[in-house]
């Protein structure tokens, strides 16, 4: 009889894993024997490293995307949500894009949805906040930066000026702080642009409830990283919450209180929700209680890893996994080998894996590095980044694609053009047929 492994999610862990089972389960996938099927509300997978390039424009958006389809053509790809999960009855309830939810029976799961961006009741949080896990949001967030410089330049009025060119991230890991280098660099370049802007016109603020920065990178690095960030101008606000912002009127818990028309959301994830719809094992942190071979604690037929796991980190007693792409990459290969034991009867092995460094970029040609105890920062550190980033992105189609993007960077300037009505591509359609009616 065949076996079915469902995959819950197409990320780092899903799409990895179910590339592993692919090439090492050729010949059963071949005679049936073996089904894989991966479920997610996307037909590709985002290597998230890479958005704030793509939110700067240094990168196009398609280049850091891969297809899962035409990655995985042994693999069936339904596209919409899991929305539970009953692995007593070995089903998920899949709700696609468009139709009825219907039952999905699985043999093994293997659970790799990911995380979502973790948010507080804050008031007005949705008034103005974004956050930066998806291409959409990288891409809104670039169309949004330079729009606001646009009508800066086109407006009389101090205080509509003033708030359009305020710009606030909070959370001041790797996405809050790559995203704003990243951002802060071009916004500073596309001023050139402008007759009446200049690149201090352009108010960027960094809240962070912690008393450092980059805490990835080590304290020393963390704090090269803090007076970087202060020499360009950027207004950082350590040990600071954010109590508010209402109509887009930002009041900080440093008694601060400012107007500004883009507030970025990048303060920490948490389990997708999925998580919680379903009878696996939990942890106190509501993320799937993992064992240190990804299987769940004291249920067969699943596996787990990702963001969404809390897996023991075995080279570390006590600890767990940080939830990055580095572990997830490497869970998923341990991963889909363990599925392929048990599916065999064969022992599994301990997912074992020593943390080897961080890197971040800080902007072009700028960046920051803490590798196996070696501190770089600047350029080597911003060359290390790209470098290694590049080795980690599925099939070499995209790394060809990422390797052409950056080359043409050198040559010519990058675009700095607003595509915002992307995000609304009926209005000028109904805005003719107002017109028609008149």
């Amino acid at each position: 009889m065949s076996q079915h492994i469902l995959i819950v999610g197409g990320g780092y862990v899903g799409l990895y894993t179910a590339l592993r089972l692919q090439r090492k389960l050729a010949k059963e996938l071949r005679s049936g024997e073996v089904r894989i099927t991966i479920i997610d509300p996307q037909s590709y997978m985002t290597y998230q490293p890479f958005l704030p390039e793509a939110a700067a424009g240094n990168l196009s958006p398609r280049h850091l995307v891969a297809p899962l389809r035409r990655i995985l053509p042994k693999v069936q790809i339904l596209n919409g949500l899991v929305t539970k999960v009953n692995h007593a009855g070995h089903t998920v309830t899949f709700q696609p894009a468009e139709g009825a939810a219907r039952d999905i029976a699985y043999d093994v799961i293997v659970m790799a949805a990911g995380s979502i961006s973790r948010t507080l009741p804050i008031p007005g949080l949705t008034d103005i906040g974004i956050g930066f896990k998806t291409v959409g949001e990288a891409i809104a967030l670039r169309n949004r930066v330079l729009h606001l410089l646009d009508v800066a330049e086109s407006t009389d009025d101090l205080e509509v000026r003033r708030r359009a060119l305020t710009f606030v991230v909070v959370g001041a890991g790797f996405a809050g702080v790559e995203a704003l280098a990243e951002l802060e660099d071009m916004a500073k370049d596309s001023t050139r642009y402008y007759r009446n802007l200049t690149p201090a016109d352009v108010r960027w603020v960094l809240v962070e409830a912690t008393d450092r920065v980059l805490p990835e990178v080590g304290p020393e690095m963390g704090k090269w990283t803090l007076e970087q960030l202060r020499e360009r101008g950027i207004d950082v606000k350590l040990n600071t919450r954010l109590e508010s912002c209402e109509g887009g009127h930002v009041v900080l818990s440093d008694g601060s209180e400012f107007e500004a028309e883009t507030l970025v959301w990048t303060a920490g994830v948490k389990p997708s929700p999925v998580v919680a719809d379903s009878d696996l094992p939990l942890d106190e942190r509501g993320r799937l209680k993992a064992t240190t071979k990804l299987t769940l604690a004291g249920t067969r037929d699943a596996f787990a890893a990702g963001d969404a796991a809390g897996v023991p980190d075995v080279t570390n007693p006590g600890q767990y996994c940080a939830p990055n792409a580095q572990h997830a990459v490497r869970q998923a290969k341990v991963l889909a080998d363990n599925i392929i034991r048990y599916l065999r009867g064969q022992e599994l092995v301990d997912y074992r894996h020593k943390y080897v460094g961080s890197v971040a970029g800080l902007g072009l040609h700028q960046g920051v590095a803490n590798v196996y105890g070696v501190k770089l920062r600047g350029f080597p550190a911003w060359f290390m980044h790209r470098t290694y980033h590049l080795s980690r992105v599925p099939t070499l189609n995209r790394k060809v694609r990422v390797v052409v993007d950056w080359t043409l960077a050198l040559f010519f300037k990058r675009e700095t053009i607003s595509l915002g009505e992307m995000e609304h591509p009926r209005e000028g359609f109904r805005a003719a047929v107002k017109t028609m009616r008149r």
